[in-house]
């Protein structure tokens, strides 16, 4: 959201900065127009802040902006703020990004502190109408904030379907695929369950693809010694691999639960496949535009931008009640949603049985598929597209600085 959000307001006449980690791989101080300022410091105020905080709280009491936006609770670029928010100068935004720790008793008193802090802020952004977020903002009498959704981006999906997909990683034609995206967290995004629910679901006599689709997760933050002089910055290389011929197996422990799923599902039959795998980001778009269905079973999300990506390829969407994807079933008209219950620290729990079961059933329903695929890619070409999105950023950026009016 950050980085799109971000080019399309220079593509509008704007300059943009970002504040964000130390990247070692990171090459220059800009990105399609938009400045980069690194700092090397992680934490949050429960495990604690190290590294360059207060470079980065220099950096930012002495920047000269207009609107200052920072993005997501418990993570070092936000907690850092608290001792300094009264002395930055407005207008400042927050988009809290769903509180994911508000049930975790280790957070307890960060978010006794959190109305405090929020009532510092001139205005808060959330992208879902109704999750623990905004719930929270309500309940503790904070009014000035907007609802602005996630999108996904015009220039990916934008592109046309490359038919060689299938041939490519070896699909057959008439294989119905399954497709999941996301980072390989250790069982948050709920790949594990997938993969059993595929296992259990039925598609009759037509073969059937999982495509696990995942990065291992990694700190992306590394910590560096202080720095007097002026740094040098380094700048974003786009790096596209070339395509694999076939899709391989992303390594694993093989004694992780998701790998053990994987070979069990290859070896029960020879017309269902799993496949894991981390394609380059231009493969990943075929692989919306080539899929049947995309399955989202993940334990905790917010705004999931895997569904908005869904929509925007016309792939019709199977989720778990996680974060607000619900109302994006209902924005979009691109999905449905399997029942789960969530656990006392808010956490969806899957049951594989009953997601298979839900796969098996939009399987054998071509022409509803069909009919939420149409749904979801118009209403991304009219509403939830980055350039739409960014727009309504920029209008409330502009009300945010504009001069009171005088009466």
């Amino acid at each position: 959201m950050m980085r799109q959000v971000g080019e399309h307001l220079v593509t509008r006449g704007h300059e943009v900065t970002v504040a964000t980690s130390y990247l070692r791989e990171r090459k220059s101080r800009s990105h399609n127009g938009v400045s980069i300022v690194e700092f090397g410091a992680t934490g949050n105020h429960v495990r604690g802040l190290r590294g360059e905080v207060d470079a980065y709280r220099r950096f930012i009491l002495q920047s000269n902006y207009d609107v200052f936006m920072v993005k997501a609770a418990q993570q070092w670029t936000f907690d850092a703020l608290w001792p300094i928010l009264d002395e930055m100068r407005g207008p400042i935004v927050f988009v809290p990004c769903g509180f994911s720790g508000l049930f975790d008793p280790m957070y307890r008193a960060y978010f006794r502190d959190m109305r405090r802090v929020l009532s510092k802020f001139d205005h808060l952004i959330f992208y879902a109408s109704s999750y623990r977020d905004i719930d929270f903002a309500r309940d503790n009498g904070l009014r000035k904030y907007s609802v602005l959704p996630n999108a996904a981006s015009e220039r990916e999906f934008g592109v046309a379907v490359d038919h060689g997909f299938r041939t490519r990683h070896g699909i057959a034609k008439n294989a119905f695929v399954v497709l999941t995206v996301g980072t390989l967290t250790g069982g948050l995004k709920g790949h594990h369950q997938l993969a059993e629910a595929f296992a259990r679901a039925n598609f009759g006599d037509r073969p059937a693809v999982l495509i696990l689709n995942g990065n291992k997760i990694s700190t992306v933050a590394r910590i560096r010694e202080p720095l007097n002089a002026r740094r040098a910055f380094r700048t974003v290389r786009t790096r596209v691999r070339a395509a694999r011929d076939r899709l391989h197996v992303t390594p694993m422990s093989r004694t992780d639960p998701l790998t053990a799923a994987v070979s069990r599902i290859n070896e029960a039959a020879p017309g269902r496949q799993a496949v894991l795998v981390d394609l380059p980001r231009p493969e990943v778009v075929q692989a919306y535009l080539n899929s049947n269905l995309f399955v989202l079973a993940s334990k905790i999300e917010y705004s999931p931008l895997v569904l908005f990506e869904a929509a925007a390829a016309g792939l019709p969407f199977l989720s778990v009640p996680v974060g607000n994807a619900g109302e994006i079933a209902e924005w979009t008209g691109a999905g449905e949603i399997c029942p789960a219950p969530r656990d006392e620290l808010g956490y969806t729990q899957v049951d594989p049985q009953l997601l298979g079961e839900h796969i098996s059933r939009l399987a054998s329903d071509p022409d509803h598929l069909a009919e939420l695929g149409r749904s979801g890619r118009q209403a991304w070409v009219d509403r939830f597209n980055w350039k739409v999105v960014a727009a309504q950023y920029e209008e409330l950026f502009l009300k945010l600085i504009a001069p009171p009016r005088v009466a």
